[in-house]
This record gives C-alpha cells, structure tokens and sequence, in this order.
C-alpha cells in the first residue's frame, strides 16, 4: 500500500510519536509511508524509512488550543493557513495513497477542520478512491458541546471508513471519554496501546533511583519544579529529572540549582531504559508515558496535566491507578511534600506485576489496515465481500469489529529428539511469530532435543507425562495418569517426570504438566504446584481462575481414521464455533510434528496464515501463558468485565 498520515501536534510530542510508530510499522511491513507533519519539529521522534513533508508550523500556548501561533510564537494569519493547506495536498498528490490516516481529526484539531477536509475531498476524489481512517488515542477529551459530537460522529458517517482506537478497550473503551453510537461503533478498531520503545531486558540489580519526566513542552514546569525541591530535601533517593526540549533555558538553570551535576537535564533517547532501572517515575500521564510505564513495570506517581479542560490524562491515571499500576497525585495538590509522601508509598509497594494489557497495537493496527484495504480491493473489482461459507473468517472479523482480541497459543506433543519434523516445527512458528509449548517425555526425551530447543529461548518444554506408557485396563481409553490408578502412584510418577525434566531439559523447561491423551485424573491437579508445576495444559477442560489451566481445542490429526488430516471445513467451523462461544478466551492449536505428512503441514501453514495476520488474534507465547503473570493469572482480573456489560460512560474496564 502507499499510505498517507496527517498529523499535527500542538502542545507536546505525543501525538507525532504515536503517528511516527504507525508509520515505521507501516513501513516495516513493506508499505510506502508519507508523513505530513503540521507541528514543530522534535528531535528525538525516528522516522526512519518514512517518507516526511513538513507543513508551516503551528504550535499553541498553554491550553489555549483556539489560537494558533507559528514557530516565531506571533498568531499565524490566512496566509500561512493557506500554505498549509497547499503542501498537504501537494503531499496527497505525490503520494497517490491507497490509504489516507488523519490523525485524531475529526475528533479534535477543529481549528484545522478546512486543511483535514480539503485532504478527505480531494482524496475521495481520486480514482481508485483511497481509504480515509482516523487514528486516535485510548482517551479523548470529553466534548462539552452535543453540538461537537453530532458533528464528529456527521463526518465520520460521511467521509471514513474506519477508526483506530490505539487501546486496549479491558483498560478503558472509547465510551468511557466520548459518546459512541451504533454508527461508530461499526467503524470502531481496538489496536492495543503502541509500543515502539526499546526493548529492554529485566534488569539484574535492584530497581533504584527516582526518574521524573513531563513530556517535551513546558506545561510540565510545576512538576519539575515540585521535584527539584523534592530532591534538595530528600536527595539519597537519587533524582534524575529529564525536563522537555521546549524548556526555556532560564527555567532550566533555575531548577537546576542546588543540584548535583545531572540531577537535571534535557529528555535524551534511553528514556525507556533509565525508566526501566528505576525504583519509581514521576510524570505526568500521556500516552506514551502510560505506554512505557506499562512496558517496564516501573511503580509509578502520576501527577495529570488538568489545566483549562484537559481530562484525558486524569482519566488515564485513574483508570491505571485502579489497576494498581500507579498512584495518582492530583495537579492541584501537588508540592515537594505530597510528592516525597506519594514517592516513599511508592518505593515501599510491591512490584506491580503482569497487568495484560494489550501493547501489540502498532502490528495490530498494520494488519487492520492491511484486512481493510483487502476487502476494498475486492469490492473494487466486484468480488463482493470475503464469503459467507468461510466461517473462520466471520467469526473473527465479528471479533475484530466489536472491538475483542483472541488469544492464540499452540502446543505440540510427543516430542523427544531433534528430528526434520522438530525443524519443520520451529521454522513454520518463526514465520508465523507463534512461540510453542513443546510438550516432551522426560524418560525418554534425547539431549538433542534439550540443545535445539535452547537455541530457541521464546519456546518452552513442557513436561508430557513420565514415560508416555498406557496404564489404563482393557476397553478403557488410554491414559498414564488416569483416575484408575493409585493416587499415591499418580503423585510419584508427576514428581519424577518433573525431576527429570529439570535434569534433561535445563533452562528450556517450562514446568507445565501436559498429561498423555489429555487424560488424567482430576483430584491430581491439586498436587501439581505443591510439586512445583507451574501450570496445566489438556484438552477443553474446565479452566478456573483459581489455577493455571490453558487447554488445546483443535487437533488437525485424524487419530481413530486416515491418521492424516482430519476434514479442513469441520476444522476451521469447530474454531469458529469456539471463538463465538467463548469471547476472549484462548485458542490452543495442538499438533505431534513426529507424525504429520504433507497435508497437515499445509493446512497449518494456511491456518496460520489466517489467524496470526488478522487484527482479532493476539499471538501468545507459552510463557506468556504459564510464566509468572500469565494469561490465566490475568483470568480472574478481567472476569466481570466479560459478565457484565459495556462500562457506563467516564468509568475505567
């Protein structure tokens, strides 16, 4: 595709570093990216691999968002307007689009309402009509005018196709901050939160030290300055405080005095590890800072940007603070004392845990535009939607347009060498970026097995039985750890297959009960974590919050037949089935990779290929599952929100 974002940002950088992640996961995926960017230049934002046309820049002062000021800071006049508005549709015309991103336009920047719609009608006046798709963020400012939204929801009824929500609707939904009707609510795309920052790796030292940051303009100087004066009174706890590139300098030696050397100092591009390092940050509650502080798990203050109308942040504060991810410090009462007494609650809580909230939103949102531009490809050529006989794909398209994502796993049993199936096995999960939970029989398990598997650290062998060996009597369906035996015989087998499975299968071992035939007898399940199982995977079984179960539900093999694979159509409709079924639960995909022939390697490739790239499935890992924090551990927090409905408006998920 060639695609086309027009961002302008007014205050800070958050809206441009949120349309610049988009466009380089755009342009990673292959698509020509044009960004057209209306506010200042900042830096620190990458846009590599991006196409950049940079309009006359307007920026605002304070919250006083219906004055425009140019980069010298007088009022801009029609003039500068008018070339505005020329370059973005020289852009549009350069880039021809097959997709055009206005970002959070129309639900705001209605002071640059005649530039947006003057880009929306001359691009639906192109031939092959480009896609025109808003991009906005998890929280909007609530409108205080029905006048405002009947205009928003009029154009996008209008004029787009599509919204991005780039959140995760179990933290907040939309309707939590903006009226939503039936009519957006069709066009309506949870993407997850963008996360573009550094991948940082689990630190070995103790987390320590105080990080304090307030975004790149200078609405963020009475935090800086309530920390500067926080850090003179309590300078042990080791203060680093990053101030905005906009800053003027005067402001910036004033806080700086009485510092040591670097307590102060300009926001610098290894935010995200120095967050990472650090025992609690202090911010404001933007978007990208909510992102990253949901990426490293810092315990976190957060002291929202309330001035004039701003809501958003607050909303985002209290919805993280119910979460127990933060605490939040009202504007309003913020000084060097109520913030050293928020810190120190902070420093002396316990970590904040796994939280399961979506930050895949900038691949989420790639393969959304990707699954609209499709179907708009074959409405052009008058191939008519996908069809209707493919359930599959309706029930995840359903998914998707409600705004839900479905949790894909896939563990693969009997494994106990190194062999050309094994090799097929991990070179079809790279491609598809699907780690797997390798189920392994310890007794009889090779140490070729254990050596590949370490190659491969995203996997996880789990623990397939002791020795596979069928103890159940005649006519009884097989089964090693069935009800029929001895209780006493059933918890010594489970303690051995995990001794040895830690012997044989080292750092790989991902201790994970996996019974052979799926079969085992139910009162062993209390027994498995006091021997130190960390989890249970078998089939379709009865998953509790209490424990952490994940079970398979489709076998591709056609055991009791052909021992090939099984009727594709029944395959893909049983999936369909489970995804309408079950909202929001997993989907566990089980293969033996020592058995399959041609025809079950090509039908999961297809499948795959299916569900990994459309925009409902979330792709998890075994030890996003079973590590610590896993899905099932996530189970018990979102468990009403499924009962229950909608949240009513201004209300946290």
């Amino acid at each position: 595709m060639r695609v086309l974002i027009a961002v302008t940002h007014l205050l800070g950088a958050g809206h441009l570093t949120r349309a610049a992640a988009l466009a380089r996961a755009l342009a990673r995926a292959g698509h020509g990216v044009t960004l057209v960017s209306g506010g200042l230049p900042v830096p620190l934002v990458r846009l590599d691999g991006v196409q950049t046309v940079q309009l006359p820049p307007v920026q605002v002062r304070g919250t006083a968002f219906g004055t425009l000021l140019g980069a010298d800071g007088q009022p801009v006049g029609s003039e500068t307007l008018a070339q505005r508005q020329t370059g973005l549709l020289d852009a549009l015309a350069e880039c021809a689009p097959d997709l055009v991103i206005t970002e959070l336009f129309p639900f705001g920047r209605r002071g640059l309402a005649p530039e947006f719609l003057a880009l929306i009608e001359a691009a639906r006046a192109r031939r092959p009509r480009p896609l025109v798709v808003a991009s906005i963020r998890d929280v909007l400012v609530a409108p205080d005018q029905p006048r405002k939204v009947q205009a928003t929801h009029g154009r996008i009824a209008e004029f787009y196709d599509a919204v991005l929500v780039h959140g995760d609707a179990g933290l907040v939904p939309l309707d939590a901050s903006w009226p939503v009707d039936a009519a957006l609510r069709a066009r309506l795309h949870y993407t997850g939160y963008i996360d573009e920052g550094a991948i940082v790796a689990t630190a070995s030292a103790p987390r320590a030290g105080i990080v304090v940051s307030g975004g790149s303009s200078a609405a963020g100087l009475g935090l800086y300055r309530a920390a500067a004066e926080a850090a003179r009174l309590r300078p042990e706890w080791g203060w680093r405080i990053l101030v905005g590139q906009r800053l003027p300098e005067a402001d910036f030696a004033a806080l700086s005095q009485g510092l040591p050397p670097g307590t102060v100092a300009r926001a610098r591009p290894d935010f995200r590890a120095l967050l990472a390092g650090a025992a609690v940050s202090v911010s404001q509650a933007g978007y990208n800072t909510a992102t990253d502080l949901l990426a490293t798990g810092t315990r976190a203050v957060l002291v929202p940007f309330e001035a004039g109308r701003e809501t958003e942040q607050r909303a985002r504060a209290e919805c993280l603070a119910a979460r127990g991810l933060a605490r939040v410090l009202p504007e309003a009462d913020l000084s060097a004392r109520t913030l050293i007494e928020a810190v120190s609650a902070e420093r002396a809580a316990p970590p904040a845990g796994d939280h399961g909230i979506d930050l895949d939103g900038a691949a989420r949102s790639v393969a959304i535009l990707e699954s609209l531009a499709a179907d708009a490809v074959r409405v052009r050529r008058n191939l008519g939607p996908r069809p209707p006989s493919d359930p599959l794909l309706a029930a995840l398209d359903a998914a998707a347009e409600s705004g839900r994502t479905i949790p894909l796993w896939w563990r693969d049993d009997d494994a106990v060498a190194q062999n050309p199936g094994l090799d097929t096995l991990l070179a079809l999960s790279e491609q598809h970026g699907l780690p797997i939970l390798i189920a392994a029989i310890p007794a009889l398990s090779e140490a070729s097995l254990a050596e590949r598997i370490a190659r491969s650290p995203d996997h996880g062998l789990g623990v397939h039985g002791l020795s596979h060996a069928n103890h159940a009597p005649p006519g009884v369906k097989p089964a090693e750890f069935g009800a029929h035996r001895p209780h006493a015989a059933l918890v010594a087998d489970a303690a051995e297959a995990l001794r040895l499975a830690r012997d044989r299968f080292g750092p790989s071992l991902l201790p994970v009960f996996v019974p052979p035939w799926n079969r085992f007898a139910p009162d062993l399940e209390d027994d498995l974590a006091r021997l130190g199982y960390v989890g249970v995977s078998a089939a379709d079984g009865a998953a509790t919050a209490e424990r952490a179960r994940v079970d398979i539900h489709l076998d591709p093999v056609d055991w009791r037949g052909s021992r090939s694979l099984r009727d594709p159509d029944q395959l893909r409709a049983r999936l369909a089935r489970r995804i309408t079924e079950h909202p929001g639960e997993p989907i566990g995909l089980l293969t033996h990779h020592r058995v399959h022939d041609a025809a079950i390697w090509a039908f999961l490739g297809d499948l795959l290929t299916r569900l990994v790239r459309h925009p409902a499935i979330r792709a998890l890992g075994p030890r996003d599952l079973f590590g610590p924090g896993g899905w099932q551990g996530r189970r018990a927090a979102r468990q009403t929100e499924r009962q229950t409905e909608r949240p009513v408006a201004g209300a946290c998920a």
